[in-house]
C-alpha cells in the first residue's frame, strides 16, 4: 500500500515537472515557428532561466541596444549565445519584444503594456537604433490610449508594483499617477452643480452624499493598489483640489477592503500572522495621514472602525490620539455602537475600552469650552450649543448604562465617566439613577464606602417623582445607601404638591 502510494506521489510530480517543461518550452515552440518562415538558420540562442531562444543576430541588435552592445563587446567575433537575467516579465516579455524585432504584429493592451514598456527600456529598444521602436510606440500607447480612463491608469499602475525600481524610472508611474489625479478631479467637476452658493453646511452636506455614488464607481479601482503607491495618488488627488467627500469615499473603500480579516468587533484580541499584522498596522497609519482635516467629512461610524483597526494591531500612540480628537469633534453625531469599543487584552480586564472612551468625551469638553465659550460679566463660561451638549450628555448616560453591567469595572473609572457628563444636558438625573441601579446590582460585593462614592455623582433633587419613587423601594435590591432612602423619601411629598 505504501509503494503504491509512493508510486502514484512520484508519477504527480513527474506530471507537474512535465507541464512546467512544455511550458516553458512553449515561447521556444512559438520562436522556432517564427524562423523557419525566415528559411535562415538561427545563429543565436537568448536563455533565460529555463526558456531558450533560437533566434537572428540582425533583426535583434537592428532595434535592441543592449543586445547590440553585448554582441559587438563580446570577444568572441561569431557570439552565438546570450543569457539574460531580471529580464521585466521574463520569457513572456521577451517573446513579444522578439515579435516585434521580427515585425510579426501583436496586440498591444492595458494588460500587457506595462510588462512591454519594462523589457522595451531593459533592452534598450530607443529610437536610437531604430525609429518608431518599442519605446516609442509603448510610450505612444500609453499617452493615446491607456491613461485616458482611471481604469487604464491604475491598471498599469497595479502592475507596475511588480516592476519597481525600472517602472520610477521610466517615469511610468509618475505618470499613472498624474493622469489619475487629473481624470479624478475632471469628474468631480461633472458633480458640482449639486452644490450651492449659500454654503450651507446641510445643503454641503446633502450635495457631498448625492455625489458620493458617482465617486464611487471608478474609486473601487483604487483599491487593487499597494498603500505606497495608494498614498502617492491620493496625495496627487488631494494636490488637484479633489474635494474632501471623494478623498472620504475613496479612503472608506480602500479601508473596507484593506482591514478584511480583523475580528474588531468580536470581544478579546485574537493573535493574528505578525507580518499581516505589521501590513495592517501601515495601511492603517498611512490611512489615517490621508483622513481630510474637514469636519463631517468622515462619519464617526467610520472613524470609530479605523480606531477599534488601530487599537487591536496597536499603531502608533500618535495614529490612535489622532482618530480619538477627530471623533471628538464629532461626538454630537456619535451614537451608542460608535464608542462600544472592546477592550483587546488577554488579561482580562474589563468588556470595553473605557480609558479610551474617557480621552474622547474629555477632547470634546475641551473643545466645546475653547470654541463656544465666552466670558460673562463675573468670568464664568457661558455653555456650548445647548442641543449638541444635549446629545452628548444623553450618549454617555447610555454608555454609563451599558458599561455598567461589566463587573470588571472599577468604582473609580465608573465614577470618571460619570462625572464627564455635563451638568446642563441634565435636567434631571433619571439617567444617572439607571446607570448607578444598574451597577450596584452588578457588584453586589462593594463595600458601603465604596457604594456611596458611587451614589454620589448624582443629585437626588434631580430625580423624577417616578425615579424616587423606584428609589425608595429599591433598598431590598441593594440600590440606596439609608441616607438616601430617606432623602428620596422626603422628597416624593415635595413632588406631590
Amino acid at each position: 500500500m505504501v509503494d503504491h502510494v509512493h508510486e502514484t506521489i512520484i508519477r504527480a510530480s513527474s506530471d507537474v515537472s512535465q507541464k512546467k517543461k512544455e511550458l516553458l518550452s512553449s515561447a521556444m515552440k512559438r520562436t522556432s515557428e517564427w524562423i523557419s518562415s525566415q528559411e535562415i538558420p538561427s545563429d543565436i540562442n537568448v536563455q533565460l532561466g529555463e526558456a531558450t531562444f533560437s533566434l537572428h543576430k540582425f533583426p535583434l541588435v537592428s532595434k535592441c541596444g543592449y543586445i547590440r552592445k553585448v554582441v559587438s563587446e563580446s570577444s568572441d567575433a561569431g557570439v552565438s549565445f546570450i543569457q539574460l537575467s531580471d529580464v521585466p516579465g521574463g520569457a513572456e516579455a521577451f517573446e513579444l519584444a522578439a515579435k516585434f524585432c521580427y515585425g510579426i504584429n501583436f496586440e498591444i493592451n492595458v494588460e500587457n503594456i506595462a510588462m512591454l514598456r519594462y523589457v522595451a527600456e531593459y533592452l534598450e529598444m530607443t529610437e536610437d537604433y531604430s525609429v518608431g521602436n518599442l519605446v516609442g510606440r509603448a510610450d505612444s500607447y500609453m499617452n493615446e490610449v491607456a491613461l485616458k480612463t482611471i481604469a487604464g491608469a491604475v491598471s498599469i499602475l497595479h502592475m507596475s508594483e511588480n516592476f519597481l525600481p525600472i517602472a520610477e524610472r521610466t517615469k511610468v508611474v509618475s505618470r499613472c499617477i498624474d493622469a489619475i489625479a487629473y481624470i479624478a478631479w475632471k469628474e468631480s467637476q461633472f458633480c458640482t452643480s449639486a452644490r450651492s452658493d449659500s454654503g450651507s453646511e446641510e445643503v454641503m452636506s446633502s450635495a457631498a452624499s448625492h455625489q458620493r455614488p458617482v465617486v464611487e464607481w471608478w474609486a473601487e479601482d483604487l483599491t487593487v493598489l499597494r498603500i505606497d503607491i495608494f498614498q502617492r495618488v491620493l496625495i496627487a488627488m488631494m494636490a488637484r483640489g479633489l474635494k474632501h467627500y471623494a478623498i472620504g469615499t475613496i479612503l472608506m473603500l480602500y479601508a473596507q477592503k484593506s482591514l478584511r480579516g480583523l475580528d474588531i468587533f468580536g470581544k478579546g484580541r485574537k493573535k493574528i500572522e505578525l507580518q499581516q499584522e505589521h501590513e495592517k498596522r501601515v495601511v492603517l497609519e498611512t490611512l489615517v495621514s490621508l483622513l481630510p482635516r474637514e469636519k463631517n467629512a468622515m462619519s464617526v461610524s467610520f472613524l470609530s472602525t479605523l480606531l477599534r483597526a488601530s487599537i487591536y494591531v496597536e499603531t502608533t500612540v500618535a495614529c490612535k490620539l489622532d482618530l480619538e480628537k477627530r471623533i471628538a469633534m464629532q461626538l454630537g453625531h456619535a451614537v451608542l455602537d460608535d464608542l462600544l469599543i472592546p477592550s483587546y487584552s488577554y488579561t482580562g480586564d474589563t468588556l470595553f475600552d473605557v480609558d479610551t472612551v474617557q480621552r474622547i468625551v474629555t477632547n470634546y469638553l475641551e473643545s466645546e469650552m475653547r470654541n463656544h465659550a465666552v466670558y460673562s460679566a463675573d468670568d464664568e463660561y457661558f455653555s456650548p450649543p445647548q442641543s449638541d451638549v444635549d446629545r452628548v450628555g444623553q450618549l454617555i448616560e447610555k454608555y454609563l448604562a451599558e458599561i455598567a453591567t461589566d463587573r470588571n469595572l472599577p468604582v473609580p473609572k465608573f465614577i470618571k465617566m460619570a462625572e464627564l457628563i455635563p451638568e446642563q444636558s441634565r435636567p434631571t438625573d433619571d439617567g444617572m439613577y439607571r446607570s448607578i441601579d444598574i451597577y450596584l446590582k452588578a457588584h453586589p460585593a462593594l463595600s458601603d464606602m465604596e457604594r456611596k462614592k458611587v451614589c454620589s455623582v448624582m443629585d437626588c433633587q434631580k430625580l423624577s417623582r417616578e425615579a424616587c419613587a423606584h428609589a425608595a423601594q429599591n433598598d431590598s435590591n441593594g440600590f440606596a445607601m439609608p441616607w438616601m432612602v430617606v432623602e428620596v423619601a422626603n422628597l416624593l411629598p415635595l413632588m406631590a404638591n
